[in-house]
């Protein structure tokens, strides 16, 4: 009797394995092999080197000649659950009206902080969910979703609960980073201490409870923290096992980059105002380069972040949505990886490793973002004849299918 040792095998497309053992900026494998069990990746090759006919080894044999196969799409930065929207701050701005202006006197984050508390359970879950089914449409696989717009105890664990919830709705796997750090609420407007000792002596363990958050997060800016204000959250982050992130340098140079060094975060994001210290603080610490060109656009900024001084420096570059109200209404992590190309002038190799190998690496993920032997089965099959028309292309369906932990979607 024949047995199927895998699930499922993969036959006929182009692996761009983003492994940096193979050769070439892809670590592409022609006419390939790949093979699926529980989840996982058992198997690659040549077709030619299959050690048995492809009903032989496999359940369900899926051919997928003249396509190309990658890593599922990370996005490692989004702000996915929020209530409202800022669309009348757009209008403003573009009539002129400044960023932080707007922020401080009232609009801003915390407009969307009114709006989130406000908001019933189902309504946040439901919108969520549909921005997460138009990046999963991309190719994503995993999202990174931030709370920071309620910034209440039982207001940021509610915000991470939706994510999840709207995560396994959408097919997609959400992991969870605190930003209770995001601005300073209204309550605590003459009393910044007792929120920062709110957020590490309460949000922070309680959030790191049932997988509910994985990383804490912190926006270092004049309108938001200090790195001194960072401290006792970062110790209670680290005593809870969380890792760590920082928002840093995008409007001024304030320090983020150095405290994300400092720490050894697993990245640093934004980065536009980045000094050369802060490049050597994250190539010292380890840290990855979150670039996040949907804000850059949307704000009307003239100052990229220092791309050919994080190469030097060997600091790995992600790419992300930045996806929010505010600043990066981007529901499309394709176009995020084009806009990267355009206007930071990365390459689409770049880029396109920067949505899957570095993007894990941004999110402590060592199980994805690559194709390997052991990690996670999460695959994009793509029609498109070269890898860079995925940075090309603005816009457009190119995905043939999206494959989580082994199971196709649909």
């Amino acid at each position: 009797m024949t047995t199927h040792p895998w699930d499922t095998v993969w036959l006929g497309g182009t692996l761009a394995t983003f492994d940096p053992n193979r050769p070439g900026p892809w670590g592409a494998l022609p006419e390939a092999a790949l093979g699926v069990k529980n989840g996982r990746i058992v198997w690659i090759g040549p077709l030619t080197d299959l050690p048995e006919p492809p009903d032989v080894v496999a359940r369900e044999v899926r051919s997928v000649p003249d396509t190309w196969i990658t890593p599922g799409l990370v996005d490692c930065h989004t702000h996915a659950v929020f209530g409202g929207d800022r669309a009348d701050e757009f209008a403003a701005r573009l009539a002129g009206a400044d960023y932080a202006e707007l922020a401080r006197a009232g609009g801003g984050i915390r407009s969307t902080v009114r709006a989130t508390r406000a908001a019933d359970d189902e309504p946040l879950r439901a919108a969520a969910e549909a921005r997460l089914r138009d990046l999963a449409r991309d190719g994503v696989t995993t999202v990174e979703v931030k709370s920071g717009y309620d910034l209440t105890v039982e207001g940021e664990l509610r915000m991470l609960d939706v994510a999840h919830a709207a995560g396994r709705r959408a097919g997609v796997a959400v992991q969870g980073t605190l930003l209770a750090l995001h601005a300073l609420p209204d309550e605590f407007a003459h009393d910044r201490a007792a929120y920062v000792d709110l957020v590490a002596r309460e949000m922070v363990p309680r959030a790191a409870e049932q997988g509910r958050a994985a990383q804490v997060d912190a926006f270092v800016e004049d309108i938001a923290f200090s790195a001194e204000e960072c401290a006792p959250v970062f110790r209670a982050a680290r005593a809870a096992g969380l890792g760590l992130r920082v928002h840093a340098d995008q409007l001024t140079d304030s320090g983020g980059a150095v405290l994300a060094g400092e720490w050894g975060a697993a990245s640093a994001d934004h980065l536009e105002r980045t000094s050369p210290q802060g490049v050597r603080a994250m190539a010292d610490g380890g840290c990855v380069a979150v670039l996040l060109p949907g804000a850059y656009l949307t704000l009307r900024d003239d100052h990229p972040p220092p791309v050919a001084a994080f190469r030097e420096a060997g600091v790995p570059m992600a790419v992300a949505t930045d996806l929010n109200p505010g600043s990066s209404p981007l529901r499309s992590l394709r176009t995020a990886a084009a806009l990267a190309c355009s206007l930071f002038g990365l390459t689409p190799a770049e880029a396109l490793a920067g949505v899957t190998r570095e993007a894990a690496r941004a999110l402590g993920l060592d199980d994805r973002g690559v194709l390997e032997v052991g990690r996670r089965a999460d695959l994009a099959v793509w029609h498109v004849k070269r890898p860079e028309e995925l940075a090309y292309w603005i816009g457009g369906e190119l995905l043939r299918t999206r494959v989580l932990e082994g199971i196709e979607e649909g």
